[in-house]
């Protein structure tokens, strides 16, 4: 970890590994239940109902388009594996690097094909409320755009996500998330539903190492939050005096309160659920879609909609930010200024939620930042190496990225 942490990592790194063998192992596992599902006769012989069995589909659809973006945009292209494998001879045959833009037209066509199965409903299962959705499915799309940047595409698609009428800004910041709220709010699109004392285990064990040492905020990180924005201490708390726990990074613990904070910290068998999709997310890929359009307008309305919910946000010590805090965006027309104030916004608003590094990778800045901040970021960092366990047991077939 402290390798990947100081880029100062090589291809046999295990953090890498891991990384790629889940990737696949989510990818194997949507192949199998894809094949069984498309298979009239397996389907017929247990008696699915057809709406349940388009709904799955569409969830696995969906599942196997969300690994193979972890995949291409961490280590480029990679190989495509599209059914499940019965033998060495087909594993050998599909153990070559396709194109980025490949493994991309891949993951739109599944997440074309997840968007005609699923239910028109803000949640795929009544009960199981964790099951990808349309809503998520529509968000992956617009984020492929985004990552691609077919700016837009980005535009329309949020546009047609936020006419499903299931999403909304919460009212108060945190209520994303609150364990207390889970699956009662109403701006989380897609997330993990960790849960406690269950068997295999489905805790969040990130809540295990939280008191420093792992997760915690550079200075850099707590300079960027203006005067009294409330985002602060709703996402970590650093001082000793405030809600008598210190060094708490309430957004992974899925809490403020000093006793379930001391319930979850420490604890790797935590309730807290690990957000991937919320709506404020979403819509400021659609204000940087507006901005790189030369719609500056509809771009700082969005940011100033994001900063206004801030604002408005009950702080952890249950009282309104003063007046005057985080005040409106002006007009402007100037593009690198709003792109400054979007990345701001981004930052403040997204903290802890792994976005970061991504943003700034896509921006294109990932060199320039993190090597201000002390880090051996390198070009070759943009992606990380196959693996080198990868490339051993393919025979070579498997090539390295640059510079590794």
């Amino acid at each position: 970890m402290d390798q990947i942490d100081d880029f100062n990592f090589i291809a046999s790194n295990q953090g890498f590994n891991g990384q790629w063998s889940y990737d696949y192992e989510g990818i194997s596992r949507a192949n199998l239940a894809i094949s069984y599902l498309t298979d009239a006769a397996v389907t017929t012989k247990i008696g699915i109902d057809p709406a349940e069995k388009n709904s799955r589909l569409g969830e696995v659809y969906f599942l196997r388009a969300f690994y193979y973006f972890d995949l291409v945009n961490n280590f480029g292209g990679v190989p495509l594996v599209l059914k499940p494998l019965s033998s060495f001879s087909e594993a050998y045959s599909v153990a070559k690097r396709e194109t980025k833009d490949n493994v991309y037209a891949q993951i739109s066509a599944d997440l074309a094909q997840a968007k005609t199965l699923m239910p028109n409903n803000k949640y795929s299962d009544p009960v199981e409320h964790w099951r990808a959705s349309k809503g998520a499915v529509l968000a992956m799309q617009a984020k492929v755009a985004l990552y691609n940047q077919k700016w837009t595409d980005v535009i329309t698609i949020v546009t047609e996500l936020e006419g499903l009428g299931f999403y909304s800004l919460n009212p108060n910041y945190f209520d994303s998330f609150a364990v207390a709220k889970e699956a009662t709010e109403n701006e989380v699109i897609f997330d993990y539903d960790h849960q406690s004392a269950q068997n295999p285990r489905k805790g969040n064990g990130l809540c295990a190492p939280l008191d420093w040492g792992f997760d915690a905020p550079t200075d850099n990180f707590l300079a960027e939050f203006e005067a009294n924005d409330p985002r602060l201490l709703f996402t970590v708390n650093v001082a000793s005096n405030v809600k008598d726990v210190p060094q708490s990074v309430h957004k992974l613990l899925g809490t403020f309160d000093s006793t379930t904070i001391k319930a979850y910290k420490g604890n790797d068998d935590a309730p807290s659920n690990k957000i991937y999709i919320r709506l404020a997310d979403v819509l400021l890929w659609k204000a940087e879609a507006y901005n790189e359009t030369g719609n500056y307008a509809q771009a700082i309305l969005i940011i100033n909609s994001i900063r206004a919910r801030a604002r408005t946000s009950v702080t952890v010590d249950g009282t309104l930010p003063p007046a005057g805090t985080l005040a409106d965006r002006p007009a402007s027309v100037d593009k690198v200024q709003i792109k400054g104030w979007l990345m701001h916004e981004r930052r403040v608003e997204l903290g802890f939620e792994s976005q970061r590094f991504n943003d700034l990778k896509r921006w294109g800045i990932a060199k320039q930042v993190l090597t201000a901040l002390g880090k051996n970021f390198q070009d070759r960092n943009y992606l990380y190496p196959i693996p080198q366990s990868e490339i051993d047991k393919s025979g070579g077939i498997i090539t390295q990225n640059p510079g590794y």
